[in-house]
């Protein structure tokens, strides 16, 4: 599979693509009605997801051998 393919169905890109359009468009209007506390934490949830999705992707490709 081509690489761009591959970017393009991974998780972990598109949980770092919303949490990056997120924080662009907090920084662009700082009127948006979400708090820095909800914006941490949502950036937490993305990273530990992205964090887990790895960790998952890690073990079922050590588990083939």
């Amino acid at each position: 599979m081509p690489k761009w393919k591959y970017l393009l169905s991974s998780r972990k890109f598109w949980a770092a693509v919303i949490g990056l359009i997120v924080m662009v468009v907090k920084i662009w209007k700082p009127d948006l009605p979400i708090e820095a506390e909800e914006l941490a934490a949502l950036v937490s949830v993305l990273a530990v997801y992205i964090l887990g999705t790895a960790i998952e992707d890690g073990l079922s490709a050590f588990a083939k051998f």
